[in-house]
């Protein structure tokens, strides 16, 4: 006689759970990973950011001394559609940010702004000097260039094209609205104004960058900040 059998269970048995596939393992472990590079790229970026702006702010004050080499102490400005205030933090929107260099005994010896336009290979930014009494640019310094090594560098030491800038005319017109002639790069050996640039024979795109670049900031600036010049023409 066979033995009584157990009931059946009514409920299906459980599977066991899948195990955790290598994928699934990899991708949690890059997860964590990336997290924890972005944290450390976050961290790093915050801590030096303070180091990176005093860098830039001490490299552009030895430009603004390169450019205007009788200034010994500099005074920083905004200058607005209103008139010019001392310049203290962040650049205000429509605002322009410049650099005014005074001698040794504090009086004004010439302003100092920023120029950028598009070049060869990348945008050419340049800090130039001008000089009130002249109405004129005296000298500019390269702040950033990508330009091609041997050809775009040229514009620091070529003398005939550094020659320019003796005395590079930037007057405005008799409204003081704008410049009286637009600061223009011509072909090298055709210069006839004194408010033209001799370009280099073959870094011509390069000369071009420099003449637009002083052309749109000085157009943007000097009608700003020449009505206003008793109000920087000492220390203060």
């Amino acid at each position: 006689m066979n033995a009584p059998q157990p009931p059946e269970s009514s409920s299906a048995p459980v599977p066991p759970s899948a195990p955790t596939t290598p994928t699934a393992a990899m991708i949690r472990t890059l997860g964590l990973v990336a997290t924890i590079c972005g944290l450390i790229i976050v961290g790093a970026y915050q801590g030096s950011f303070s180091a990176v702006q005093e860098n830039k702010r001490i490299a552009l004050e030895r430009a603004v001394f390169k450019v205007i080499p009788s200034a010994r102490s500099i005074g920083e400005y905004f200058a607005t559609a209103n008139g010019v205030t001392p310049a203290s933090g962040d650049t205000p929107p429509g605002a322009i940010r410049f650099y005014a260099g005074y001698d040794a005994d504090g009086k004004l010896a010439g302003v100092a702004a920023e120029g950028a336009a598009k070049g060869y290979a990348d945008v050419v930014r340049i800090l130039f000097a001008w000089i009130p009494e002249c109405q004129c640019v005296t000298g500019f310094g390269l702040v950033s260039s990508r330009e091609t090594p041997g050809i775009g560098d040229k514009i620091l030491v070529d003398r005939d094209f550094l020659a320019n800038f003796k005395e590079l005319d930037v007057r405005l017109n008799a409204d003081m609205n704008a410049l009286a002639n637009e600061v223009k790069t011509v072909k090298h050996g055709t210069k006839t104004q004194p408010w033209q640039i001799d370009a280099i024979s073959g870094a011509t795109i390069t000369s071009r960058a420099v003449g637009r670049g002083i052309n749109e900031a000085a157009q943007a600036l000097l009608p700003r900040v020449a009505p206003h010049l008793d109000s920087i023409r000492t220390k203060p």
